[in-house]
């Protein structure tokens, strides 16, 4: 299954390198481009892209805002794409705050070419593109300098079993699905299904926003064991 991608970015260049590179794969195709979050939407809306790669400042309207429309569309909208955020920065408030709104990872522009074409496969197969370790150091990072943001548990933990409890943690403390299943003595599949379940629970779209959860909740603490 071909791969569809549109590419919002203010740099006319970034766009073209980006766009030669993804069409000279044979499952990916690049089927539209913006210069801004407001266009960027409009094309999403037009081509029905699987993933969108949307850069964080932007004029018009930045990539925060633009995610934020894309993957809470107003009724009648259904399509909502894998948001992938572009940013020179490997931690800022833009990216967090489009991580809570639903978009499924971040790479940084000066990434080698082959973590965006591997970072486009990720995201178009459903996964967050953040290692957990990485998605941990952000989050924590974050919760670290404002407390403020965080509430103290959440009472959508109560409609989680035990066991997708200690799930939940184990992914928010940088555990991946392999050494979750070591650690809980469970075949792999199984804690992927226990995965779907918390996601499904506490609508939430992926890993990444699983781990933002865990720590807004109260359910892990920043620099916890």
């Amino acid at each position: 299954m071909t791969i569809r991608v549109i590419i919002v970015d203010d740099q006319s260049m970034v766009r073209a390198g980006f766009a030669a590179l993804l069409n000279a794969q044979s499952d990916i195709d690049v089927v539209g481009e913006a210069p801004d979050g407001r266009e960027g939407v409009q094309v999403s809306r037009s081509t029905h892209p699987d993933v969108v790669l949307m850069d964080v400042r932007m004029p018009e309207m930045d990539g925060l805002a633009a995610a934020q429309e894309l993957l809470t569309p107003p009724p009648g909208v259904v399509h909502r794409p894998k948001v992938l955020m572009l940013t020179t920065f490997d931690v800022d408030d833009y990216v967090y705050a489009a991580l809570r709104a639903g978009a499924s990872g971040f790479l940084l522009k000066d990434a080698p070419p082959a973590d965006l074409i591997a970072a486009v496969r990720v995201i178009a197969s459903g996964e967050a593109l953040l290692a957990p370790t990485v998605t941990k150091r952000l989050i924590e990072d974050f919760v670290k300098t404002r407390p403020a943001h965080r509430k103290s548990h959440s009472p959508l933990l109560k409609s989680l079993t035990p066991r997708e409890v200690e799930v939940l943690e184990l992914i928010a403390r940088g555990l991946s699905n392999q050494e979750i299943a070591k650690k809980l003595v469970l075949a792999e599949q199984t804690v992927k299904t226990h995965i779907g379940r918390v996601l499904a629970k506490l609508d939430l779209r992926d890993r990444a926003q699983a781990v933002i959860f865990a720590y807004e909740s109260g359910l892990v603490a920043p620099g916890g064991q």
